[in-house]
C-alpha cells in the first residue's frame, strides 16, 4: 500500500462533519496532490468550510458522491465516483452520484477540457476515498475495543475476525463524525483494486435512454421565455437596422430587440472568444414562435472590417511557409547543412480547412436575472470561467450567481467558449424574466468558434545507408501556430529544425477536439511514411529506430522533450504485436502512432480489398494512458475519436466567401454516415500501473495518418489535403 499525508503542515484539505440525520460527510479539495510543491501548499486555505466537495455516507449506508466536472460525454461523472468508492470499500451498487454545483472556493478545475479531469483528479479522489473508510475503521475499533487495524472492510460492511462484529457503514457514519481526520492514510496497492479496472454503466444512462430531464435543452421554469437570436451573416459586420414593429405583431413574440452581450466595460475571459458585438434577440413564448419571427425578421448589417475568405486564408498560409522564423522554436544541429549532404530528400506539404463542432445539441442556455440574484443553468465546459464574465457583465457579485451545470450533448471544444450563456443572461437581465436561449443548427455553424485552418511543410533528409540525418517542420494556422516543438521526432534525430507562424484573421477559432493534434499528427504520420518509403524501410521498424535513437542517444536535452519515447515504442509494438503488422493479408494497411494529452496511442488501419471504393474495414488500436479506471467508458472514447477523426478528415470542410460561411447545415457540411464508420475497432491497453492519463482525445489525431498511409497504399497516391473526398477515389460511394 502507498501511505499519504492527508494534511500538510496545518493546512488541512479534508473536514468532516455530522449530517442531521446521522451520518458522515467528507469535504475536501476535489483536485489538490497529495504531492504538492511547497508553492502549491502555500496556495491552499487554512481549513476547508465549503462542503459542497464531499463524500456523504448516510445511516442507511448508502454513498452520495458529488461529481465537480462538467459531464460532456466522456463520462467523468461515472469514473471518478469509480475512484472515490474504490479506496472507500464500498459496493458499487450503493453509490449514487450528483452533479456539484459550481464552486470556486474549493474545485480547483471545474472544467472539461484537454483530457485531464482524471489525470487531475486521481491523488485526490483516492486520498477522500481513504480518509472515510479510515475514520469507519476508527468507529468501529472505538465501538468493539479493538485495535483499528484489525478492522476489515468490504463492499461497505465493517468486520473485526477476532470477535466476530461487523457493521454497515451506515451503523457507524454518526460516530465517525467525532473522529480526528488522520494524518495520513494508506491506498490500495493496484493489484487490489476492485472497482476500478472493471466495467460500469454510465450512471445516467437509463435518464438518457428514457428520456428524463438531463441537458440543458430540457430545461423549464414557469413563466420562461424562449428567446433565439439573429447575427451578421458574415464576420466583419455590425447591426444597421430593422423591422422590429412588424414581427412584433406575430404570435406569441414579446420583445425584439438590438443587443449588445459584451459591452466595452466588459471584463472577458479567455473563454470569450468568438463573441459577435452587436446582435438582435427574439423572445417569445416558445421555439416555434420565435423561429417563425426570425424568418420575418429583416435585418440590414454594414461592413465594417475586410470580409475574408477562404482562398484568402490558404494563399496568406501559403506565403507563410516561405518564411523562416527569427527566432525558430526549437534548433538541433544544423539542418542546412545536413541537406545538403543528404543522399535522398523528400518534401510535402499538408493543408486542413476550417470545421464545425456541430455538437449534437445545440448551444443553449437557460438564464433568470433579477436585481438579487443570478440562477443560470445549462451546458458549459467553463462554469469557472463563465462565472467570472458574469460578475462584470451583469454587475452582481460572485455569490449572487449560482451557475449549475447540465449534461452536455456533446461539446468537443465548442463548449469552452460560453459566449451563449452570457447572451441568454444579458436577454434574461433586460427582461428581468426567465429566460431559454436556444441556437438554431444553423446559427451555430455559420456563428460558431471554428477549428483554423492549416498548412505545414515537412523536409527530410536520408544518408546513403537510409538513416534519418535531417528534419525541418514549419508550420501555419488562422490564429493558430499549430506546431509542438518538443514533440517527436525532436530528440531522435541529429539535424532538427521547428518553425511555427501564425495568421490573424476575423474568423474566430478555437479549440476543437485534440486542438492542433488533430492535424499535424495526421500530416507528420502521413510524412513519416512518406520518409520511410524513401530509406527503404518498413514504417513502423522506421518509427522503432528513431525511438531506439531517443532511448539509447538523445539529441540534445531529453528533459526538453514532451515525450517518453519507451512507452512510445510500446504502443507501436503492441499494436504492431495484434494487428500482426507484417504479415500480407492482401490488404492495403497504414501505421500511426501519436503522443499528446499525456497518453500514446497507435493504430494501424485496414481497409476492404478489392473495387474501386476503399472503405475502413478493420482498425487495431494500442493506447498507453495508464491505469484505466472504467474499460467499457475507455472503449468507447476511443472508438468515438476514431471514427470523429476518419469522418472529419474524409468528408468535412467549412469554407468562406467574402466572410460568410458557405455551410450552414448537415445538407452541405459532410459527416460520417453511420454505414461508413469501421467494421471493427479492436482496442488494447498498456497495462504498466502508472497513474492515469489523458484519453477524451488521444485517439483522434493519430488515426487521420493511418488512414492516409493505407489510402496511399491501396491508390497509389499521396494525400495532402483534407478532406480527403476532394481527391478521388473516396473511402465510400
Amino acid at each position: 500500500m502507498t501511505l499519504v499525508k492527508t494534511k500538510i503542515g496545518r493546512r488541512a484539505f479534508i473536514r468532516n462533519t455530522g449530517l442531521a440525520s446521522g451520518g458522515l460527510v467528507i469535504g475536501f479539495s476535489w483536485l489538490a496532490s497529495c504531492k504538492m510543491t511547497p508553492e502549491q501548499v502555500n496556495s491552499l486555505p487554512k481549513e476547508w468550510f465549503e462542503l459542497n466537495g464531499f463524500l456523504k455516507v448516510g445511516d442507511n449506508g448508502m454513498v452520495t458522491i458529488m461529481s465537480p466536472n462538467p459531464e460532456i460525454g466522456q463520462n467523468v461523472k461515472t469514473s471518478m465516483p469509480m475512484i472515490i468508492a474504490e479506496e472507500l470499500d464500498i459496493a458499487w451498487k450503493d453509490v449514487i452520484v450528483e452533479q456539484a454545483p459550481l464552486n470556486t472556493d474549493i474545485f480547483t478545475r471545474q472544467l472539461a477540457g484537454g483530457s485531464q479531469s482524471i489525470r487531475q483528479g486521481w491523488e485526490s479522489l483516492r486520498m477522500a476515498g481513504a480518509t472515510a473508510k479510515h475514520m469507519l475503521k476508527e468507529a468501529a475499533a472505538q465501538a468493539w475495543g479493538v485495535s483499528v487495524d484489525e478492522i476489515t472492510t468490504k463492499d461497505g460492511v465493517l468486520a473485526h475476525e477476532g470477535s466476530g462484529n461487523s457493521a454497515g457503514y451506515g451503523e457507524m457514519a454518526s460516530a465517525a463524525t467525532s473522529i480526528e481526520v488522520p494524518e495520513e492514510v494508506e491506498l490500495k496497492d493496484a493489484g487490489d483494486f476492485r472497482i476500478i479496472g472493471t466495467d460500469k454503466k454510465n450512471v445516467d444512462g437509463k435518464k438518457i435512454a428514457t428520456g428524463q430531464p438531463l441537458f440543458g435543452l430540457d430545461t423549464y421554469r414557469e413563466g420562461m421565455l424562449t428567446a433565439m437570436i439573429v447575427h451578421p451573416p458574415a464576420f466583419g459586420m455590425k447591426f444597421k437596422s430593422m423591422n422590429a414593429e412588424s414581427v412584433m405583431s406575430m404570435p406569441g413574440i414579446k420583445e425584439v430587440f438590438r443587443f449588445e452581450a459584451y459591452p466595452e466595460d466588459v471584463e472577458r475571459q479567455w473563454s470569450d472568444g468568438g463573441a459577435i458585438p452587436e446582435l438582435v434577440a427574439i423572445v417569445g413564448n416558445s421555439t416555434w414562435e420565435c423561429m417563425q419571427a426570425k424568418k420575418a425578421l429583416n435585418v440590414e448589417w454594414e461592413e465594417v472590417s475586410k470580409l475574408e475568405s477562404t482562398s484568402y486564408h490558404n494563399d496568406e498560409l501559403a506565403k507563410l511557409l516561405e518564411k523562416a522564423q527569427e527566432v525558430p522554436a526549437r534548433q538541433d544541429g544544423d539542418v542546412e547543412a545536413a541537406l545538403k549532404k543528404a543522399s535522398k530528400i523528400v518534401e510535402s506539404t499538408y493543408s486542413a480547412p476550417y470545421l464545425a463542432h456541430n455538437t449534437m445539441e445545440p448551444m443553449n442556455f437557460f438564464a433568470h436575472v433579477t436585481p438579487e440574484k443570478a440562477e443560470l443553468l445549462g451546458p458549459i465546459q467553463t462554469p469557472e470561467f463563465l462565472e467570472k464574465t458574469l460578475v462584470s457583465r451583469l454587475g452582481m457579485p460572485a455569490e449572487k450567481i449560482d451557475v449549475r451545470m447540465t449534461r452536455m450533448g456533446g461539446g468537443f471544444g465548442r463548449r469552452l467558449y460560453g459566449t451563449f450563456a452570457v447572451e441568454a443572461a444579458s436577454i434574461s437581465q433586460r427582461l428581468n424574466a426567465p429566460v431559454k436561449l436556444v441556437y438554431t443548427r444553423e446559427d451555430d455553424m455559420t456563428q460558431g468558434t471554428y477549428r483554423p485552418s492549416y498548412k505545414v511543410r515537412f523536409k527530410a533528409g536520408l544518408d546513403e545507408k537510409g538513416n534519418l540525418i535531417a528534419w525541418h517542420v514549419r508550420g501555419a494556422g488562422t490564429n493558430d501556430a499549430l506546431i509542438f516543438e518538443n514533440r517527436f521526432p525532436a530528440g531522435a534525430v541529429d539535424n532538427y529544425l521547428a518553425e511555427k507562424h501564425s495568421l490573424q484573421t476575423n474568423v474566430t477559432t478555437g479549440a476543437w477536439r485534440a486542438p492542433r493534434s488533430n492535424f499535424i499528427a495526421g500530416a507528420e504520420q502521413a510524412f513519416m511514411d512518406e520518409v520511410a518509403e524513401a530509406a527503404g524501410k518498413d514504417p513502423l521498424d522506421f518509427r522503432l529506430e528513431l525511438f531506439d535513437r531517443a532511448i539509447n542517444d538523445p539529441v540534445g536535452d531529453p528533459e526538453k522533450n514532451d515525450y517518453d519515447p519507451a512507452r512510445y515504442a510500446g504502443v507501436l509494438k503492441l499494436v504492431k504485436e495484434k494487428a500482426n503488422w507484417g504479415t500480407d493479408t492482401g490488404k492495403a494497411r497504414g501505421i500511426s502512432a501519436y503522443y499528446c494529452h499525456n497518453s500514446y496511442v497507435a493504430q494501424v488501419l485496414e481497409l476492404e480489398d478489392g473495387g474501386d471504393i476503399p472503405r475502413v474495414e478493420n482498425i487495431w488500436c494500442a493506447v498507453d494512458c495508464g491505469i484505466v479506471i472504467n474499460p467499457l467508458a475507455a472503449k468507447n472514447q476511443i472508438e468515438g475519436g476514431i471514427i470523429d477523426g476518419i469522418g472529419h478528415s474524409t468528408y468535412s470542410a467549412l469554407t468562406f466567401e467574402n466572410g460568410k460561411p458557405e455551410q450552414s447545415n448537415f445538407d452541405t457540411y459532410r459527416l460520417m454516415r453511420h454505414s461508413e464508420a469501421p467494421k471493427n475497432i479492436e482496442v488494447h491497453f498498456v497495462d504498466n500501473g502508472i497513474d492515469p492519463t489523458g484519453l477524451g482525445e488521444p485517439s483522434l489525431p493519430p488515426v487521420i495518418g493511418a488512414l492516409s498511409n493505407a489510402l496511399y497504399k491501396a491508390t497509389g497516391r499521396r494525400y495532402y489535403e483534407q478532406p480527403f473526398i476532394n481527391d478521388k477515389p473516396p473511402l465510400v460511394g
